[in-house]
């Protein structure tokens, strides 16, 4: 297991060295490690802008193809033919080109960054003994930097607001009081990707669009998954979280305001909600044929004529 990890970790090196030189530059430029990962966010959130805006347009793909979904759903009921019911949806989604987990992409693809952060975040706060006693090594970093020299004069604390940012919710902060910001930066984090999909739920409801069941379940269950994992990491990566979905709900708002994910400006119709059986029965009337009775009226019509 050992060999195994230790295989990954040399294939990613190279990128933990790339985010720690970036992470350092900022530091350097403005000495606060809260307001360099902020800065570092910022970077890792526009390379990932390209799949935001492809995974929205997958969605509104997604969206449109809601009509077609419902047909095929009333065509093949029952749990004989769920089997022939995901491959005709797997056909009508190839087609289209729509993806049904698409929108939960940008979500997804804060795994590895996640796994990053948090190996740079680590080697920052690394010690080594020397002499038998623990001395400040941060990795990933230029020994060259003001990062560098500021971590091995505080023993690798990683002090920012009062908080040190390499210390996790659980960790020994000596007072319930000082582990109290930690555990506010993790409800901070779930809360906003909670706001975020509300916010993108919301839209869709107002222009008459239902969302994917597929889509609802990932959404409810993603932030959950995501809590357990912010009380096992340093502040640090979850502050690195909260400032992701930050600029996340900004470029939902902006893409909906430039007709991006719009459904109205992207030529998706509202589908429409099923007719009441009383209605059915009205309309009934006026697509029946005309009765025998009317028939001979006008026959008696014809030959009164």
């Amino acid at each position: 297991m050992k060999s195994f990890t230790h295989a990954i970790g040399s294939v990613f090196q190279p990128i933990f060295h790339l985010f720690g030189a970036i992470l350092a530059f900022f530091y350097g430029v403005i000495p606060n490690y809260a307001i360099a990962i902020t800065l570092l966010t910022v970077v890792i959130m526009g390379a990932l802008t390209p799949f935001t805006i492809k995974s929205t347009k997958s969605m509104m793909a997604m969206q449109k193809l809601q009509p077609e979904i419902k047909k095929l759903q009333q065509k093949y009921k029952g749990p004989e033919n769920r089997a022939l019911l995901n491959e005709e949806m797997m056909k009508l989604y190839r087609e289209e080109g729509a993806n049904p987990v698409g929108g939960c992409l940008p979500v997804l693809l804060q795994a590895p960054f996640l796994f990053i952060l948090y190996s740079v975040i680590k080697g920052l706060a690394n010690q080594v003994l020397v002499n038998k006693v623990l001395v400040s090594q941060p990795r990933y970093i230029p020994t060259s930097s003001k990062m560098y020299h500021n971590l091995v004069a505080s023993h690798g604390q990683i002090k920012a607001f009062g908080m040190d940012l390499n210390l996790k919710p659980f960790s020994s902060h000596g007072s319930i009081a000082a582990a109290i910001p930690f555990f506010v930066l993790v409800a901070l984090a779930v809360g906003l990707q909670y706001f975020q999909m509300a916010q993108m739920n919301t839209r869709n409801k107002k222009t008459g669009q239902n969302v994917p069941s597929q889509q609802q379940t990932i959404q409810k269950f993603l932030p959950i998954l995501f809590a357990y994992f912010y009380l096992i990491i340093p502040a640090a990566v979850v502050l690195y979280m909260i400032v992701s979905t930050l600029i996340r709900i900004i470029t939902q708002d902006l893409m909906f305001r430039a007709g991006v994910s719009n459904p109205t400006k992207n030529g998706v119709r509202s589908i429409p909600a099923p007719e009441s059986k009383e209605e059915k029965v009205e309309d009934k009337p006026s697509t029946l044929k005309p009765q025998p009775q009317s028939r001979s009226k006008a026959k008696r019509k014809r030959k009164a004529r």
